[in-house]
């Protein structure tokens, strides 16, 4: 599938400048709020945050924080607030508008957007998931919570910025939102994700995590949506042909995890699948680097950042043709369908039973991860900024 960013739209903010270099603006506040730092919402707040730290501008950051997060924060803010209640609650909605008081601007990197702020606005849209998939789309909090949250964004926020042209589309057309006021601003990938060696990561990973020899890998949460349940049945699938592979599950959630622990058990997979609710950032790194592939077979992904951090890695990644991830993965990535066990235990065969296939997708990988940075994500995000507060 064709990349579709390589043409850029009429509506996507600028090319970046240039590394620290921006053009001259009137000197303006933005508020971002920075409560939320877990998870993939989490990564893009925190190197959003770190990356419009470096830029030489006219810009003032108000980072909006809970006091567990204030020394993650800080070196990248002169001026922190501090808002300890939890998203999606009542008390955000009171505190919110307070904390952001004076500034020029305010950028939510979610859709729990402060009802009550009348000031201008910019909010992140990752994803429809709870729109789009069937497991959240008839849940109670789609209907009383996500739908109008993000009707009232779509129809409050002076800008709405997106992490894919996947995504971009269906707010477009599920929100009935003028395209002129969606772009497209794709992740990053962090420096820390970069092409080590392996032994030395194993013998990390063995060390640490008590896990030695091959294994497949799948980073992300334990939700319906990632159909983790597929590939553990590829995997089941794949154990008895004779592969003597792991599979390591990094990823956590509060009513998703019973279900896969019990399907693991009742596949008899104990003794191979390994899950982890979470690791520290130096063994998530050796995990990749480690890995023979990364396996993720979402049905939905806004974007999809453990793609671009294993290929970073050089770690080849089989991921499902579905949603952002072709977009993402361009021609770097072995695709499947999703709904389909067999392509995925076909994918993984191919890619196990071909040194030459590997070595190759470890190049097209290194590659693609290079067209995805941080630094022109901060400066795509101070422009929208800019514009906006002029």
């Amino acid at each position: 599938m064709t990349w579709e960013t390589t043409t850029v739209l009429a509506n996507t903010v600028p090319a970046p400048l240039g590394a620290g270099m921006v053009r001259s603006h009137k000197a303006f506040e933005v508020a971002i709020d920075a409560r939320w730092l877990r998870s993939g919402l989490g990564t893009y707040t925190y190197q959003l945050l770190a990356g419009l730290s470096k830029l030489r501008s006219q810009m003032s950051v108000r980072a909006i924080v809970s006091k567990q997060n204030t020394q993650v924060v800080s070196p990248f803010c002169k001026s922190l607030r501090i808002v300890n209640a939890p998203i999606y609650t009542i008390r955000e909605q009171i505190e919110m508008p307070g904390a952001v008081r004076g500034c020029d601007l305010l950028h939510v990197p979610h859709y729990n957007i402060p009802i009550a702020y009348r000031g201008p606005l910019i909010a992140t849209i990752h994803d429809l998931t709870h729109l789009l998939n069937r497991a959240y789309s008839h849940s109670l909090r789609s209907w009383f919570y996500a739908r109008p949250m993000l009707k009232f964004v779509a129809s409050r926020a002076d800008h709405i910025l997106t992490v894919s042209n996947y995504s971009r589309k269906h707010i477009i057309e599920r929100l009935n939102v003028d395209p002129s006021k969606v772009t497209t601003v794709h992740c990053g990938v962090g420096a820390q994700f970069r092409p080590l060696c392996r032994e030395t990561a194993r013998a990390d990973i063995s060390a640490t995590l008590q896990v030695s020899g091959p294994y497949l890998l799948f980073v992300g949460n334990l939700k319906p949506h990632k159909n983790v349940g597929t590939l553990l049945q590829a995997f089941r699938d794949l154990m008895n042909r004779g592969m003597d592979h792991h599979l390591i599950v990094v990823g956590d959630d509060r009513l998703g995890r019973p279900a896969i622990l019990q399907q693991i058990q009742d596949l008899a997979l104990s003794e191979r699948v390994k899950v982890f609710a979470s690791v520290d950032p130096h063994s998530l790194v050796n995990l990749y680097v480690a890995a023979d592939a990364l396996v993720l077979p979402s049905f939905d992904e806004g974007f999809g950042l453990p793609v671009i951090e294993a290929m970073s890695c050089g770690t080849p990644v089989i991921c499902s043709r579905a949603a952002s991830l072709p977009e993402i993965g361009g021609d770097a990535a072995e695709y499947f369908d999703p709904r389909s066990r067999d392509e995925l235990v076909a994918a993984i065969r191919r890619l196990l039973d071909s040194k030459d296939l590997r070595l190759q997708m470890r190049e097209n990988g290194l590659s693609r991860a290079k067209q995805f940075t941080w630094e022109a994500s901060a400066m795509q995000h101070y422009q929208a900024y800019a514009r906006l507060s002029c």
